[in-house]
C-alpha cells in the first residue's frame, strides 16, 4: 500500500493537472476574444453539435425502428419550426421536438 505521502502527491499533482487543463481555454479565450474565427465558432459550434446529434439519434431511431421514421422526421421538423418561430431558443424547440415525438410514437 502506497503511503499517505505518496498519495497526497498523486492527488495534489492530478488537481494541479485538472485545473490548469480548466483554466488555460479561458485565459487563452481572453486574448483571443475579438478574433473572427472565435466569432465563428461561437455561432456555428452550437448548431454544429446540435446536428451531429440530431443525426445520431436519427439515425439510432431508424435503425432500431423503421415504422418510427416518419414520426422523427415530424418531430425534427417540428423542433425546426419552432426554434425558428420563437426566437432560436435550443432548449425550448429540443423540449417540444421531443415531446412531440414521444407523442407521435406512443399515439399512433
Amino acid at each position: 500500500m502506497p503511503s499517505t505521502a505518496y498519495l497526497a502527491a498523486v492527488l495534489a499533482i492530478v488537481f494541479a493537472i485538472t485545473l490548469a487543463l480548466r483554466a488555460v481555454p479561458f485565459a487563452v479565450l481572453r486574448t483571443l476574444r475579438g478574433s473572427a474565427i472565435v466569432r465563428q465558432l461561437s455561432a456555428w459550434m452550437p448548431v454544429g453539435i446540435l446536428a451531429i446529434l440530431a443525426v445520431t439519434a436519427l439515425h439510432g431511431t431508424i435503425v432500431a425502428e423503421p415504422r418510427a421514421t416518419l414520426y422523427a422526421l415530424l418531430a425534427v421538423a417540428v423542433t425546426a419550426g419552432v426554434h425558428l418561430a420563437f426566437g432560436r431558443r435550443t432548449i425550448l424547440s429540443v423540449g417540444i421536438g421531443t415531446a412531440a415525438y414521444v407523442v407521435l410514437v406512443n399515439a399512433f
